[in-house]
Formats: C-alpha cells, sequence, structure tokens
C-alpha cells in the first residue's frame, strides 16, 4: 500500500514536471493528467484461516455478494452455547415470574406471605430478568463475531486485487480484496496558477486518452490549495509561472470500465 502510495506521489511530481517543460506547446485549456482509484480494502476486524475466497481478481462483483470467509467454528460452538444459554435464562425467568405472581395473589387475599417473602422473590424475578438480557447481549455478542467471518462486497465494484489465497492465516483487521467501485474512478491533472480562476467546482472538464473512441466528461469536485510542484522560495514573475497546482474530477461510474488508474490523460477545460 505504501508503495503505491510512493509511486503516486513520484508519478504526480513527474506530470507536473512535464507540464512546465512543455506547457509552452499545450493549448491553454488542454493539461496532461491521469486517472487515479480510490480502492476499498475489505478485511475482517477478527483473525482466522481463509477458507473460502469466492471471488478472483478482475471479477466483477455486486452489492452484497460474498468475497471471503475465514474459519468460524470457534464462533458457530460460541453461539449454540449463548443460545443455550439463554434459553436456561429464559426458563428461570418464567419460573420465578410464576412465583412471584402466585405469591403476590397470596399476600394479597389471605395475607399468608409477608411482605419480606414477597421481597424476595421480587428480587429473585428481577435477577432472573438481568440474567435474560445478560445472556441476550451475550448472544448478539457472540453472532456478530460470527457474521464478521463472512465479508460482503460494500457495493458494486471491480476486483481489483486479492491479497490472500485460500489455507492462509489472516490476521484481524488485514484486507483479504481490494475493491474499485465505479463511482471511485477520477481524474487528476495540473494546471498553472493563471488558470485556476477560470475553474470552478463542479465544472465539466472532458478527457481523452491515446486510443480511446471518445472524450469522457468529469466533473471537477476538488481544487487543491497548494502548489504541488515548488521553485525556489524566492517567487520571481518567472517562479510563478511554474507554480501548478492538482485538480480532481469524477467520472460518471458507466465510464468506470474503459478507465485504468495510472492511465496518462489530456483534460480539456472547454469541452466540445
Amino acid at each position: 500500500m505504501w508503495r503505491r502510495r510512493i509511486f503516486i506521489l513520484t508519478f504526480s511530481f513527474a506530470l507536473a514536471a512535464i507540464f512546465v517543460a512543455g506547457c509552452s506547446s499545450n493549448s491553454s485549456n488542454v493539461f496532461q493528467g491521469y486517472i487515479e482509484g480510490e480502492y476499498v480494502y475489505v478485511a475482517s476486524p477478527l483473525g482466522g484461516a481463509l477458507t473460502n475466497l469466492a471471488v478472483a481478481r478482475g471479477d466483477e462483483v455486486k452489492a452484497g455478494q460474498l468475497l471471503f470467509e475465514l474459519e468460524r467454528g470457534s464462533e458457530a460452538a460460541a453461539v449454540q452455547q449463548a443460545e443455550k444459554n439463554l434459553a436456561q435464562a429464559k426458563a428461570s425467568l418464567a419460573l420465578s415470574e410464576a412465583e412471584y405472581g402466585r405469591r403476590q395473589q397470596l399476600r394479597n387475599d389471605q395475607g399468608v406471605i409477608s411482605a419480606e417473602e414477597l421481597d424476595q422473590t421480587r428480587a429473585q424475578r428481577d435477577a432472573d430478568q438481568a440474567q435474560v438480557e445478560s445472556q441476550t447481549a451475550a448472544l448478539d455478542k457472540a453472532r456478530w463475531s460470527f457474521d464478521q467471518k463472512q465479508q460482503f462486497a460494500p457495493a458494486n465494484a471491480f476486483v481489483h486485487d486479492t491479497l490472500y489465497r485460500a489455507g492462509e492465516w489472516v490476521a484481524a483487521g488485514n484486507p483479504v480484496v481490494e475493491l474499485l467501485p465505479p463511482g471511485n474512478v477520477k481524474v487528476r491533472f495540473f494546471v498553472p496558477q493563471a488558470a485556476l480562476p477560470r475553474i470552478k467546482p463542479g465544472q465539466t472538464v472532458s478527457v481523452t486518452f491515446d486510443g480511446g473512441p471518445h472524450a469522457y466528461p468529469a466533473i471537477i469536485n476538488y481544487i487543491s490549495t497548494q502548489a504541488e510542484f515548488t521553485p525556489p522560495v524566492i517567487y520571481s514573475q518567472e517562479n510563478r509561472a511554474k507554480l501548478v497546482f492538482m485538480i480532481e474530477a469524477k467520472f460518471s461510474p458507466a465510464y468506470a470500465a474503459d478507465l485504468r488508474p495510472g492511465q496518462p490523460v489530456d483534460v480539456d477545460l472547454e469541452p466540445k
């Protein structure tokens, strides 16, 4: 993951430098950039052996589709035990409630039961009620742990990579599947500070690349507040012309299948 980030940062600076070197030959409305993807790393909060990897690199998955399953025999046993404990607690509560009702009736009708005896019966009923609540919480926790050993796709997505093989041990929190939802594909490009006044959030730009069948519209959603390529500290008129700023724009999910992260592109501020 860190290697990818270092590569992207290096690539960003390289593109910025290329832009500065070649800006005199470019159209004033066309800028260089690259496709970027925001990946979703799917992990289980619990560790275990990977027993079922239900997807492969390159698959298209739907929201709710099973991605992987970890060994969960101990969790299944814990659920069964919690269910048994809850059933016993409910049975005890039913008996104590019946006993409390009977003694309360005797107290009210015949007065043969003292107040202290009635209080003891009520206390037992309350304790059994608390035990039922405790066992219910324990069962919920056991079921949650059981469920977490299976992970499902949070949205429609492209399986960018799988990080483990069946049979390998997966530590808690370690991603097993790397997804790229179509809505997470975007373009990053760089413009000089002189072009910033012409760029606004929500603006539509046109993205093209070598061999592309047509231009792809994208909507600007982010404008960097800091320069991506910094010249010497003394900002002369010449140096200010070298400053470039990163812009991000997102595509419609319908276009994501044609775009690949890392792909170099040209961005036109004035779509034709």
